[in-house]
């Protein structure tokens, strides 16, 4: 077994979705102990399941990431418990689309920015200070391809993505010299189970699998990856 990630403590926000879930399932595979934030307890009982042996190095807290008390909670009890926390990975997220911009519900628009902006904001003021104190740390934010390519009918989506990005990047620079990456990455529309149910007839062959976009993410999280620091990579292969 490869073991890059023995005696870390890794935090995947939304560890139980579509992307989360194979990022978690990596971590626990490299030695990783696993704190995810979930929302559905039956995911979380699934990912449990399918850890298998690792099952004893995850561990799950029912968490709202867009409320900043409750995430505040679980990062002192992380501290806490643990003693440190080496890398935090965002997967939290919400795709809304197919409406002109000027026909979009204020509620939906919000809602966009809550689960692809607001969550990293809430994520990194609970968890920057504790990486500064101990002198080390990685943050990789999922953002999305639609970041950098705005297409017709998902501004709000877009637009969130992008601002996530620009987020991110002034982070990396407010960070830099201190020991803390910070690093974002684009995927496309990731083939889950549920992006099939809603595109049935899309062509998924040509989807980035999230086993492979969990092995770019273990990559920017480890040593290997120490001269990365303020980037936005594209995880969208040919599509």
């Amino acid at each position: 077994m490869n073991a890059r990630f023995s005696g870390k403590l890794v935090v995947v926000a939304g560890g139980t979705g579509g992307l989360g879930r194979a990022v978690s399932l990596a971590f626990l595979a490299e030695g990783a102990k696993v704190v995810v934030t979930y929302r559905n307890q039956k995911e979380f009982d699934a990912l449990t399941s399918a850890s298998g042996p690792n099952s004893s190095s995850l561990e799950g807290r029912r968490v709202d990431v867009t409320d900043e008390a409750a995430v505040r909670g679980l990062v002192d009890e992380v501290l806490a418990k643990h003693g440190s926390l080496d890398a935090l990975v965002n997967s939290v997220g919400g795709y809304a689309g197919g409406v002109n911009l000027w026909e979009t519900d204020p509620k939906l628009f919000d809602q966009m920015f809550a689960l692809n902006m607001r969550s990293g904001f809430v994520l990194v003021r609970a968890t920057v200070p504790a990486m500064l104190k101990q002198g080390h740390g990685v943050i990789v934010n999922i953002a999305s391809k639609a970041a950098v390519d705005h297409a017709a009918g998902a501004a709000a989506y877009a637009a969130a993505k992008a601002a996530a990005v620009a987020m991110m990047d002034s982070l990396a620079a407010e960070v830099k010299g201190t020991g803390v990456r910070v690093n974002s990455i684009l995927p496309s529309i990731i083939d889950t189970e549920i992006n099939r149910r809603v595109m049935p007839k899309a062509d998924f062959a040509k989807w980035p699998k999230p086993e492979d976009i969990a092995r770019v993410i273990l990559f920017l999280c480890s040593d290997e990856a120490k001269l990365i620091h303020g980037a936005a990579v594209p995880v969208y292969g040919d599509t």
